[in-house]
């Protein structure tokens, strides 16, 4: 199958590319217009790697030895049916990934709540997008991270963006942002940053206060756009009351972010004809992530942006599938479509397409950390999909003995991740350009990812798995079809009339290249590139100012531990490295994690570029090289967090959770610094 149009593997950007069997070319699609960065480059020599799984591994005598497929699938079914005997139906839990395409998304949902009974599934998505989620559907009535097409941010005068570096997650995104004065929140002087024309540098965890200065602002030099404020949105009184006491001034005695410059942002936007505000995984994994997106929200709302041709506010979503990963079942308190699983017609509805009773749909279950910190204790067994939890969940070392301590543990990948040499069955599934299914992109396009290569003998579907082991539990065949369309199918019906409504979307459409952004409510329908031109989501139409406050981190430096660490990802790697790590072009480039530290702070602890060094935190520590980088703050260090073992930033970072998204603390912990012993 010579020269198969189809998607990158990597971020949510989903850039276009052309494959000739495992050879990568780029295309003119639109979110990439021919640009790759170096992953999607390298994205085929994954496909060719001898790392590859191939056969089910079973745990024998403390060794994965390979089986039959008959025998792991008997195996875990057998395990799992006494675990329900023995414990219930919520000792058996799933852990799926926003990197699964819809349909595997769709009927992992699924399969977690008919064929295993359990409320216990979520997923690594928790870990991603969950504050912008909340805060977007709190404001809007709706969650999609960019409410307009990627192309329309080349119109925009001034881009805002807090919390998102795109210049190294997503490379190609950065054409977009060519015309327009960009203004970065980071505390960092990304590879984005250098290219702003306003850098604010706030202190790690300050962000809320920096969006309420300039929202500040905004309103004392009469820049509050008040008939869209009073048209189109509710709660600007109530939120006004605790923006008021946020004048600039106090916010730079939080923030460290002048005055002065929080003015010059404010006037930037303001004076723009076309301005965006974006936020990112900065802003975001935070205890307070949904009150600082909220933050962010209420400043484009004062400009009048969101809801208006040419401006908006809109999310950098992260992972691949990050968008459709959690519209479709396979988060804690959703069922497909968007629908919230205690809402009795949404239970009904999908319970109809099921085929199954209402009632007998569990409800709401726990969220991603609350999940993995319950393993061993009422969790007796968790099967992963998608996921390296080993390496990205906080607190790793905690979650490493859990999984450990299990009656059983599973792992569908294609690869033997940190998490799959931990499992007592391993399944080979395919890679991305092995199998035919859909995504949606970070701008709710529902794109279609074209088989181009056979998968190698031994590997099977994730659906096919799916399918077997439902089966083996008493399910009908034909409740878990195994084809991707067949599955896609039945997504449109359950979706149907939900606030992500892929009813009107086919894959006759998308195969004749179609631009099908959701809802798609009829397959005569266009699609809704554009959200909010005629109101918001809510019942009467208009969005809502949140009322936030800042709070500040929920671990402030101490004599012990007088650092602060934030992570993210760099160029060359992604998310928990378990692709990456395996392609030489990009492990050559950065082999090995580093700790990125100001030159002054470097020498305090007795530290020089290139040496080793200890960055130990309240719940753990790791080994990092030193990269000592001018342009950082003197109390903050930098890790990125792709590597495994002793090198995992998140045995350092924080696991306090946010109250509305429970969002775990990444972005910033008290840390001190250390030389390693040799």
């Amino acid at each position: 199958m010579p020269h198969v149009d189809t998607h990158c593997p990597y971020c949510a950007l989903q850039c276009g590319m052309r494959l000739d069997e495992t050879r990568v070319t780029p295309r003119n699609f639109p979110v990439n217009a021919g640009g790759l960065c170096q992953k999607g480059w390298t994205a085929g020599t994954l496909l060719e790697s001898g790392a590859r799984l191939t056969s089910p591994l079973l745990r024998r005598d403390g060794e994965l030895q390979p089986v039959s497929w008959d025998e792991a699938v008997d195996f875990v079914a057998g395990r799992v049916l006494a675990s329900r005997r023995e414990h219930g139906a919520d000792s058996v839990a799933v852990f799926g990934g926003g990197g699964l395409t819809n349909e595997k998304a769709y009927l992992l949902g699924k399969f977690a709540r008919v064929a295993l009974g359990t409320a216990q599934i979520d997923y690594n998505g928790r870990f991603c997008m969950s504050s912008a989620a909340a805060a977007g559907m709190r404001a809007f009535g709706v969650d999609r991270g960019l409410p307009f097409p990627v192309t329309d941010l080349a119109n925009a005068d001034v881009i805002l963006l807090a919390g998102a570096n795109p210049a190294e997650t997503m490379p190609p995104f950065m054409q977009h942002l060519e015309s327009a004065e960009l203004i970065v929140v980071d505390p960092r002087r990304t590879p984005t940053a250098e290219r702003a024309a306003l850098h604010l540098a706030p202190a790690p965890g300050t962000d809320l206060a920096l969006a309420l200065g300039i929202l500040h602002a905004v309103v004392a030099e009469g820049h509050l756009d008040k008939s869209y404020v009073d048209l189109r949105t509710r709660g600007f009184d109530e939120m006004w009351r605790i923006a008021a006491t946020w004048w600039p001034e106090r916010v730079e005695r939080v923030t460290g972010v002048s005055a002065a410059a929080q003015r010059q942002a404010a006037e930037m936007l303001a004076r723009a004809d076309n301005a965006y505000v974006l936020t990112g995984r900065g802003t975001e994994q935070h205890a307070s992530g949904t009150a600082t997106v909220g933050g962010w929200i209420n400043l484009a709302l004062a400009l009048g942006l969101p809801g208006r041709a040419g401006a908006g506010f809109g999310c950098l979503t992260g992972q691949g599938n990050g968008q459709g990963g959690r519209e479709h079942g396979q988060k804690a308190d959703q069922l497909p479509g968007y629908r919230k699983i205690d809402d009795p017609a949404a239970r009904a509805h999908v319970a109809k397409v099921w085929g199954v009773p209402a009632e007998s749909l569990p409800g709401p279950g726990r969220s991603a950390v609350e999940l993995l910190d319950a393993l061993g204790d009422s969790i007796k067994a968790l099967l992963v999909f998608g996921s390296n939890p080993v390496v990205s969940a906080p607190r790793s070392s905690r979650v490493q003995d859990r999984l450990s301590g299990l009656d059983l543990l599973v792992v569908a990948d294609f690869v033997r991740s940190e998490t799959a040499e931990l499992a007592d069955v391993v399944f080979p599934v395919p890679q991305w350009a092995e199998e035919e299914g859909t995504l949606t992109n970070l701008e709710g396009r529902v794109l279609l990812r074209q088989r181009s290569i056979e998968p190698p003998e031994g590997v099977r579907s994730d659906l096919s798995l799916l399918r077997d082991l439902a089966v083996r539990m008493g399910q009908p065949a034909e409740r878990f079809p195994d084809d991707a369309v067949e599955v896609f199918e039945e997504l449109r019906a359950a979706s149907k009339g939900g606030a992500a409504d892929y009813s009107g979307v086919t894959y006759q459409r998308l195969r004749s290249g179609e631009a099908l952004h959701w809802p798609v409510p009829a397959e005569t329908h266009p699609g809704t590139p554009r959200m909010f031109l005629d109101g918001f989501a809510h019942p009467d139409g208009r969005a809502r100012f949140a009322e936030v406050d800042h709070s500040g981190p929920a671990e402030l430096p101490d004599q012990v531990f007088p650092l602060q660490a934030t992570t993210g990802r760099v160029l060359q790697h992604y998310q928990s490295g378990a692709q990456t790590r395996r392609i030489a072009e990009l492990t050559a480039v950065v082999p090995e994690v580093f700790v990125e530290v100001h030159p002054d702070t470097a020498a305090r602890s007795g530290l020089a570029d290139g040496d080793r060094a200890v960055v130990r935190s309240r719940r753990g520590e790791t080994v990092a090289r030193v990269r000592c980088v001018p342009s950082m703050r003197a109390d903050l260090v930098f890790l990125p967090f792709h590597f495994p073992g002793a090198a995992r930033a998140n045995l350092v970072t924080n696991p306090v959770l946010d109250p509305v998204s429970r969002m775990p603390e990444f972005k910033v912990c008290a840390v001190s610094l250390a030389r390693a012993e040799a």
